[in-house]
């Protein structure tokens, strides 16, 4: 038990794990692009746990010191950039910092996450953006559409669980949660579909198993499970596609 608790304080609630999984996310489409650099890793990792930090504790007296750990990273990423890629890399990342800022930022009256519906789009959208433009030469349509509709489908899981918190309106609010798990069924089901028509075979093979991983624990989300429900194993889902390849190319070759 104590682990347990240790566990989720230093690797879930300290944002390692979800900035962990969607690192891992990341390289799976890297992979299949072969577009893998390592310090491409960094900068996304970095990028994730800065941000999910910012947002989780910028209110709390922790402020400051997450403050300056944002100021210390973003000067990471930025040398990184400069020293592996070029300026226009560094252009696609400073566009995303900002957007996570809109996202959910103390010091805006009005940011995303105040306005009705549009929070489970916002972070499929950046997440996508990450996956699709910031790591690749250009833009990726199909990359862009598989990681959204994918990412936008595990957010609703997580709008089921806050649906008592929840001060904005949600759609486990509006439209109850069986609803809301038939909208993110669809949703991994068109991006499940779309990894089949663009995606290498054993990527498309590791995706397709990802997302029958992802439907039974859309299916047993409920508002009364445990945050480590959403915060492990529901996160873990962004994780599994890579582990799936990483399967499938070991018993492949």
């Amino acid at each position: 038990m104590n682990f347990l608790k240790v566990l989720k304080k230093y690797v879930i609630d300290s944002q390692l794990y979800v900035s962990l999984m969607g690192t891992l996310f990341s390289v799976f489409f890297m992979e299949e692009q072969n577009t893998f650099r390592f310090p491409t890793i960094c900068l996304i990792f970095i990028t994730y746990f800065s941000g999910y930090l910012y947002t989780k504790y910028q209110n709390t007296r922790h402020f400051y010191k997450i403050f300056i750990l944002n100021i210390f990273a973003g000067l990471i990423s930025a040398v990184l950039i400069i020293l592996n890629h070029n300026e226009i890399r560094l252009l696609k990342w400073f566009i995303i910092v900002v957007l996570g800022l809109l996202y959910n930022s103390f010091f805006l009256e009005n940011y995303i996450r105040k306005i009705p519906f549009l929070k489970v789009f916002y972070v499929g959208l950046v997440w996508a953006l990450v996956n699709c433009w910031l790591t690749l030469p250009q833009f990726n349509l199909p990359i862009f559409l598989i990681s959204f509709f994918f990412i936008t489908a595990l957010v609703l899981p997580f709008d089921i669980r806050d649906m008592k918190s929840d001060t904005v309106e949600t759609f486990p609010k509006l439209i109850g949660i069986q609803n809301t798990k038939y909208i993110a069924y669809i949703l991994v089901f068109v991006s499940c579909i779309l990894s089949v028509f663009y995606l290498d075979v054993l990527f498309s093979v590791g995706y397709f198993l990802t997302t029958i991983f992802t439907f039974i624990l859309i299916y047993f989300s409920e508002n009364k499970r445990s945050d480590s429900y959403y915060s492990f194993w529901v996160e873990s889902c962004s994780g599994l596609p890579l582990l799936f390849l990483w399967f499938l190319n070991y018993f492949v070759k």
